[in-house]
């Protein structure tokens, strides 16, 4: 009967330390999580001490101005390694000629507006491109610079605007007209008929694309990006572009440029 007693007391105490532990884990769930969550952010924060740029992806918008023209640009970044990012960019950019020289035009004497003498079209130009983005130094602290190397190639869509030209004649005539014909006629140029003229002439140039450059971010949290880019691009287009009267038509276009950036990681 003593053994019977002894086994049934140790039986109950045993089921109760069960229900006690498994409780005890019910009720700490949520804090482990939380502190799971908290170690996870310590480890992240401690790498981005060390100067790892972690994330899982970015967005960026930049503003650019080139040796040869200016645009703006959107970039897709994916993380795969602390050291390399898969990058997927969009850019939207008007090209100069070298010979690209706004000059007032004048009716009786006075200033009346600006005229690009000479020019044949507005030269706009999409891209989109796929390429990489490798860390070769860490920021070493919050205060610090990351310096990144990347390049990218990719698919161009050249357009070209007829650039039209209010003129008047020697009758006193006004109306629109474009180069060489203005020279030729010799009318009184009275300025750019503005960006809204043209647009139902406008034609197609096909190209490809590539550009290396270096990139130096500032930015005090990994979550932020604000940057300077600064690189070279090359653009082959399969047709030439015609942009000035009398100046050699190109194909091939070769440029610096800097780039001021501004995004987000998460």
């Amino acid at each position: 009967m003593k053994k019977f007693f002894l086994f049934a007391s140790l039986t109950l105490l045993t089921a109760r330390l069960l229900a006690q532990d498994t409780l005890s884990t019910y009720h700490s769930t949520p804090n482990d999580k939380k502190a799971a969550k908290r170690q996870r952010i310590n480890n992240l924060l401690r790498m981005e001490e060390e100067g790892d740029l972690i994330f899982n992806k970015q967005s960026i918008f930049g503003i650019k101005l080139a040796t040869d023209g200016y645009g703006i640009s959107y970039e897709k970044g994916k993380f795969k390694t602390p050291t390399r990012t898969v990058l997927l960019q969009f850019e939207l950019n008007e090209k100069k000629s070298p010979k690209d020289h706004k000059v007032d035009a004048a009716y009786n004497g006075y200033s009346f507006n600006s005229v690009v003498v000479g020019k044949l079209n507005n030269f706009y130009q999409f891209k989109a491109s796929i390429g990489q983005q490798h860390l070769i130094g860490g920021k070493g602290n919050k205060n610090g610079v990351a310096v990144t190397v990347l390049y990218t190639g990719g698919l161009s869509l050249g357009i070209l605007k007829p650039y039209y030209v209010d003129v008047q004649d020697a009758q006193g005539n006004s109306f629109q007209s474009k180069y060489p014909t203005i020279i030729d006629s010799g009318y009184l140029e009275l300025g750019a008929s503005g960006f809204t003229v043209g647009w139902n002439q406008a034609s197609v140039k096909p190209g490809v694309n590539a550009k290396a450059a270096m990139r130096f971010d500032y930015g005090r949290l990994n979550t932020s990006v604000t940057a300077i880019e600064a690189g070279v691009s090359a653009e082959y287009y399969f047709s030439p572009v015609p942009m000035m009267y009398l100046v050699p038509y190109k194909q091939f276009f070769f440029n610096s440029y800097v780039t001021i950036l501004f995004g987000k990681r998460k």
